[in-house]
């Protein structure tokens, strides 16, 4: 495809607004379509970035002619159904992490998406950090080789808030969505899949109705182990933090940045054409559409990410 991909974006909320600010970056792509649930505040967003079509519909902009592909950015419950939606109406697909809160709809999504034979991309955007990518990198050249991953995902959000403070309309989830980022990049920094998984979650908020709290245990078939510590009550530094603990070396990832273990930086300038995991991620979307080929974090790709998440909700529910 060497005309200009013409792309909607569903979610006009704090996460969205960060495709929208990386896809001003990447040449040969328009976004011509702002789908949101309240069209005045959809539509101050688009005049903002020049977006000519607002609706509240995702239907209303997959019957655009000149529609191309579609990035869902839309509550985690409404992933699979909105990412089948755009596949039957001829559309790629760049769907927001989690591809699904069910394993169910996970593989529902996969066979579609092997029928339609379309672009279907989920959004696990540690896969594309520089600072994950630098490591990766290390990996496959056999300078490093992980031994144990630390990983900490802590928020303040016993209110139900987005990352912007602002108030949701759906309840986000520690395992189906901010646990997916962890279990799938362990597996894929690792290149080997995991073979043993455990979790034990804390008391369930009597208003949101979800674990607060939660830990998890992974184990890859190479042998390497990952600790897990998730929390929605943390009143400190938010977001994730990896520590990658090899034969070689200790790192510590903090998104788009690399330290050593004794906290010298590491400079990933080079790694990529951005320093931006959100941009590279849509730029990987882009690119495959061009090349017609799969795209990294493909839904088929991280599929086994969303069995292990299954296997762990099994284990809650015991």
């Amino acid at each position: 495809m060497s005309k200009t991909i013409k792309v909607a974006l569903a979610g006009a909320g704090a996460f969205g607004i960060k495709h929208l600010d990386g896809i001003k970056n990447i040449s040969g792509v328009e976004v011509v379509s702002l789908i949101g649930r309240d069209l005045e505040k959809t539509r101050l967003v688009a005049d903002k970035y020049g977006i000519a079509h607002v609706a509240t519909d995702l239907a209303d902009s997959l019957a655009l002619p000149q529609l191309d592909a579609v990035i869902l950015c839309t509550p985690t419950q409404m992933h699979a159904a909105q990412t089948m939606a755009c596949l039957r109406a001829g559309k790629h697909v760049q769907v927001e992490i989690p591809l699904a809160d069910s394993l169910k709809d996970a593989h529902d999504v996969v066979a579609l998406a092997k029928q339609t034979a379309l672009v279907a991309m989920c959004g696990h955007t540690r896969r594309f950090n520089p600072s994950h990518q630098y490591v990766h990198k290390e990996v496959a050249a056999g300078r490093f080789n992980i031994q144990q991953m630390d990983v900490q995902t802590y928020f303040f959000r016993r209110t139900n808030t987005n990352a912007l403070g602002q108030a949701r309309s759906w309840t986000d989830h520690l395992l189906w969505h901010h646990a997916a980022h962890t279990v799938d990049l362990f597996a894929y920094q690792c290149g080997s899949p995991i073979v043993a998984a455990n979790a034990m979650q804390g008391p369930i908020h009597p208003v949101l109705g979800i674990a607060m709290d939660m830990s998890i245990q992974l184990k890859a078939a190479n042998g390497a182990i990952c600790t897990l510590s998730l929390s929605f009550n943390n009143d400190g530094p938010l977001g994730t933090y990896f520590r990658y603990i090899g034969d070689t070396a200790t790192y510590l990832a903090r998104y788009d940045d690399l330290f050593t273990g004794k906290e010298e930086q590491i400079d990933v300038s080079q790694v990529d054409v951005s320093m931006n995991g959100i941009e590279l991620q849509d730029r990987e979307f882009f690119a495959a559409i061009r090349e017609v080929r799969a795209s990294n974090s493909s839904v088929a790709d991280v599929l086994a990410c969303y069995e292990v998440l299954h296997q762990l909700e099994q284990q809650q529910a015991r």
